[in-house]
């Protein structure tokens, strides 16, 4: 009695335990969220009902601070189930990552619980059904990415109620209806990407008012009427072809507008300040059309006559700007911008027939979606140095981007390998369009300083092409055999073929830390620059085992929303420096203290450093901290070393950190 007396005040106790009890809640919905998502449990067999997601042991899932479960990240993971109701039971959810799967079913409508969701990222799968308005009440969201899917219906006109949004994208999906005015409330929108749908009807004139917007796509839809001449500012960022009811001033080749198109403006729209907008959620999308004339509230003679006027204004503009617009398009063409959205006119297909072969092509289980060879684009900024490609060579060279040649996935890009004519191996890493910065200058600025790194333990990047039939910008990297460093982390018994030496880690080491003072140092060739996201995954392994950092620069060239993404997995996986979490600013320093961190999972190939790893690598207590499939094969004195390295970068304090020419001081001196 005395026993089970006890056994009863211990469960009272941890029951009345709310970390505790709490934790077991999160486990039992993450279970049910694995059934769902993967019903064969094929690929998340790391997910267990007895184990802890907080420890780092499941894949994918990251805790806050508090030990909730705040991350969700499976990009690629080959997932083929339904996206489950039960998910609502993670009400610390921050960042929700399926995209690049195979998903199923409809979005469930108690995805309106996750109120802490910021980033929904469920694009590139087979989704059905439609955009549940439940998601106008996740009022933190900032990033809603659902595209390359078979979505139908109208978009929501409650997603102008999430004013924090920066990024939609519903593109390549089966979405009719109107474009919501609701939209053009968003003041914080920048992205906005609504092409290859069934749309219809005129684009929000408030849209024009959005003054943060930066990327704007319509293009392939069955849009009418007339095309706010506001828009004109978004210069190369705003895409609207293959719609060929709409009409326009300056926008070229699009028809002049008549009288009619101009009575179809939306009178209580145009006056509308942007951040006021946002319409009442009862209100059907049909209540937004304007009247017929038989209708009782008609325009009147009065309107008929400023319509005329506006007509005749509208008429001598076009002939005085025509000349204009021919010669800017003209200028434009010559420049050859990288984001030129020009087609050869007697390839351009109809808006019905592509959005007919995109959607089949995608619909398609293996995700492998071949576009017309005329949307390639490329962009030659040093012909020098850059190999001519276009968009048929790289298809080719990567099998139509195929499933069989598919090196890995992220939130952002997908790598395919590739054989180019000339039959060297190639790392072909496809990034989407939306994903990239929309200011020309700055990219093309950010792309020229990428081809002039030049450095043994760099990736050269050897071409850059712009597919805007595949949305897709494509750079071209020297192939590296032998995968990247994660793969060597965490090796079981018995996989000899994945077991580092000794003297190749001391080597892998070297070469990193060459790579990044070559980075960090600022000479007449280049100036100095920061990696900002270093991680084993960033450090490929060539067939003589030398280290190759991918990725130096890119995140300049990528949207906020999508380098927020990336550090909230690079947080989660311990890589950034602890004064980032609060200063928000990247320094040499921060990538010194992600070098410690890989440096520390090289000697333990370890990828989750528990603070039991980092206690025996501060004692020096080798025979816990070193990995076990060395065998005892290492050398103890530049084991300490290299050691004492890691953990010094790894320093609370950027000051007490050494610069990267010191850390390859100490390592010639004494390794």
């Amino acid at each position: 009695m005395l026993h089970l007396s006890l056994l009863i005040f211990a469960l009272t106790l941890i029951c009345f335990s709310p970390n505790l009890c709490y934790a077991n809640t999160e486990l039992k919905v993450l279970m049910e969220i694995k059934a769902s998502l993967d019903p064969e449990n094929k690929h998340l067999t790391s997910w267990t009902e007895f184990g802890d997601p907080c420890t780092g042991s499941f894949l994918g899932v990251a805790c806050n601070e508090y030990l909730k479960v705040a991350n969700i990240s499976l990009p690629g993971q080959w997932l083929t189930g339904k996206l489950p109701s039960s998910i609502s039971g993670l009400k610390y959810l921050s960042g929700l990552y399926l995209h690049y799967n195979s998903l199923t079913g409809e979005i469930p409508v108690q995805i309106m619980a996750l109120t802490e969701l910021t980033e929904l990222y469920l694009n590139v799968n087979n989704l059905t059904g439609e955009i549940p308005p439940e998601i106008g009440n996740i009022a933190g969201l900032r990033v809603v990415e659902l595209c390359c899917n078979q979505l139908n219906g109208s978009i929501p006109l409650e997603l102008g109620n999430l004013k924090k949004l920066n990024v939609v994208a519903l593109q390549h999906n089966r979405l009719t209806g109107q474009i919501p005015p609701t939209l053009g409330g968003l003041a914080m929108l920048q992205r906005l990407d609504l092409s290859f749908n069934w749309l219809n009807g005129p684009v929000p004139i408030n849209m024009a008012k959005v003054t943060n917007l930066e990327f704007f796509d319509v293009q392939n839809n069955t849009l009418s009427g007339f095309l706010p001449t506001g828009l004109k500012r978004l210069g190369n960022g705003f895409s609207y072809k293959n719609n060929r009811d709409l009409c326009g001033i300056t926008f070229t080749p699009l028809r002049p507008c008549t009288s009619l198109d101009v009575a179809k403006i939306n009178p209580l729209e145009s006056f509308m300040p942007a951040s006021n907008n946002t319409m009442p959620q009862n209100k059907p999308q049909s209540a937004i059309i304007p009247p017929h004339c038989h209708q009782t509230h008609c325009t009147n003679s009065s309107n008929l006559k400023h319509v005329g006027i506006i007509v005749a204004i509208v008429t001598v503009i076009s002939a005085l700007t025509i000349t204009t617009c021919v010669t800017l398009f003209i200028h434009r063409r010559r420049k050859q911008k990288v984001w030129s959205k020009s087609e050869t006119p007697d390839h351009r297909l109809s808006m019905q027939e592509s959005s007919r072969k995109t959607s089949e092509s995608i619909g398609e289980q293996n995700m492998t979606r071949k576009s017309p060879k005329n949307h390639g684009f490329w962009v030659e900024l040093e012909p020098a140095s850059l190999q001519n490609f276009n968009l048929e060579e790289i298809e080719s060279a990567s099998g139509y981007f195929s499933d069989a040649n598919l090196l890995g996935r992220s939130k952002f890009s997908a790598v395919y390998k590739g054989v180019l004519r000339d039959r060297s191996d190639v790392a072909i890493k496809s990034v989407s369009i939306t994903s990239c910065k929309a200011d020309e200058a700055e990219f093309t600025k950010g792309l020229t300083l990428l081809t002039s790194l030049k450095h043994e333990n760099l990736a050269r990047l050897r071409g850059f092409c712009c597919s805007k039939g595949r949305g897709e910008c494509i750079l071209v990297y020297d192939f590296a055999s032998k995968g990247n460093l994660s793969e060597y982390l965490d090796v079981k018994d018995g996989t000899t073929s994945h077991v580092l030496d000794w003297l190749k880690r001391v080597s892998i080491i070297n070469g990193i830390a060459k790579g990044l003072a070559y980075l960090h140092r600022n000479d007449p060739e280049k100036p100095g620059m920061i990696h900002r996201n270093i991680s084993m995954e960033k450090i490929l392994i060539d067939q003589q085992y030398n280290p190759l950092i991918i990725d130096a620069g890119l995140l300049k060239l990528l949207a906020d929303d999508v380098v927020y993404s990336a550090l909230k997995v690079s947080a989660a996986l311990g890589y950034m420096a602890p004064e980032y979490i609060t200063t928000g600013k990247f320094t040499e320093k921060s990538d010194v203290y992600a070098f410690g961190v890989v440096v520390l999972q090289i000697l333990s190939g370890k990828s989750n450093l528990t603070g039991s790893i980092r206690a025996a690598a501060a004692d020096r207590r080798f025979d816990d901290f070193i990995d076990k499939n060395l065998k005892g094969k290492f050398s103890e004195s530049e084991a300490d070393k290299l050691t004492k390295i890691g953990l010094i970068c790894v320093d609370e304090l950027p000051e007490n950190r050494p610069t990267m020419e010191g850390v390859i001081r100490e390592l010639c001196s004494s390794v």
